[in-house]
């Protein structure tokens, strides 16, 4: 009894029942159709906004599925400096981050370009620019060594192997045969299928030593690029995985465990496609709400530092600043004096830029209104 799915001998025969695929894929469907449908609406420049948003969130959330957090400045940054944005008094973005920013785009913006080991190698060395993976070197730009690729948790002495990938020597054949069905997947497959199955396949292989998970996110990205045919994505699978975190580690499992039946695996693959395109309509509501607020006071005398402050406050969102903004908020992100920070919030709220959040008196803070943007 194989313990392991590609130990089965019809690996990678893959099937999945259509009866119960089915109803999942048209839901998952209409909800990608109609977030498409809602980013139609949008100008250039807010599609950039909000493709810009989703990726922010992309880049942050496929990093924490792995357990590394990212700086959110450091993402923004590199995500302005990719898309030619304005950058305002971020930080300059480590080479990692700007690594990954660049595997995800590159994903999407060249859908079209082959998948081939030599991309992915690239890939994954961009990922890990330094060589190292936390304080220790790993092979980056070469799939990995003859070592067993288990993925283990527990401590020392009480171990736990939940997946143990194909051995070393038969890895490029794997992969070669991975990458030739990528290219030239079953004409009667559905995109959003495909995309599932390539994510199950991709992270089954494990191919390099580290950074299979965001490579593995990646290479479905791209497979989604290809089905909707946009280089932007309008909705972060990452960000929903990651929402779902202890889920999709089980699913996994269970489903690398099992035999090549992997319906219970792409009807949980494809209910987080429906549930992240429907996430992602708040990004798009806030984007347009961004546009609202500025076409109401697009006459506005406002100085730079108030701008600064309001788009700050427009791109992250209701919930984005706990509190609100209030003086010392301000002058951190002005550099404003004390006296300046509170004449300029006043401005703000006598103009009906800034309506109070309900804390009074020396910590008075303010919020944009936003009940009159929906």
């Amino acid at each position: 009894m194989p313990s392991w799915i590609w130990e089965h001998p019809d690996w990678p025969g893959f099937r999945w029942s259509e009866t119960e695929i089915s109803p999942v894929l048209v839901r998952a469907r209409f909800a990608q159709g109609r977030i498409l449908g809602a980013a139609s609406l949008l100008d250039p420049a807010l599609t950039l906004d909000a493709a810009a948003s989703i990726l922010v969130e992309d880049g942050l959330k496929t990093s924490a599925i792995e357990g590394e957090r990212l700086d959110l400045d450091a993402v923004r940054s590199s995500v302005a400096r990719h898309l030619g944005l304005p950058t305002d008094d971020l930080p300059v973005p480590s080479r990692s981050v700007d690594g990954l920013i660049d595997v995800l785009l590159d994903a999407t913006r060249r859908f079209d370009v082959p998948l081939t080991q030599e991309r992915l190698s690239g890939w994954q060395a961009a990922l890990f620019p330094s060589g190292t993976s936390g304080l220790l070197p790993i092979r980056t730009g070469q799939l990995r060594g003859s070592d067993p690729m288990e993925v283990v948790s527990g401590g020392m002495g009480g171990e736990r192997v939940h997946f143990l990938a194909p051995p070393r020597e038969r890895l490029e054949a794997e992969l070669s045969r991975f990458l030739a069905w990528f290219e030239e997947p079953p004409g009667d497959l559905d995109g959003l299928l495909r995309a599932g199955v390539a994510h199950l396949w991709f992270i089954t292989l494990h191919p390099f030593e580290d950074g299979n998970g965001r490579l593995a996110r990646a290479v479905t990205d791209m497979a989604i690029a290809r089905d909707d045919r946009r280089p932007m994505r309008l909705f972060s699978l990452s960000a929903q995985i990651q929402r779902r975190r202890n889920a999709y580690y089980k699913t996994l499992e269970r489903t690398q465990r099992g035999d090549l039946d992997i319906t219970p695996w792409l009807t949980w693959f494809l209910v987080q496609v429906e549930d992240a395109a429907t996430e992602a309509h708040s990004i798009v509501a806030r984007t347009l709400g961004k546009a609202r607020f500025w076409l109401r006071f697009q006459s506005a005398d406002l100085n730079e530092r108030q701008r600064k402050v309001l788009n700050r406050l427009l791109d992250a969102g209701p919930e984005g600043f706990a509190g609100g903004i209030n003086n010392r908020k301000y002058m951190g992100l002005t550099r404003a004096s004390r006296a300046t920070a509170w004449r300029e919030l006043a401005d703000l709220a006598a103009k009906g830029c800034l309506v109070p959040t309900g804390q009074g008196g020396r910590s008075s803070a303010y919020e944009i209104p936003w009940a009159t943007l929906a």
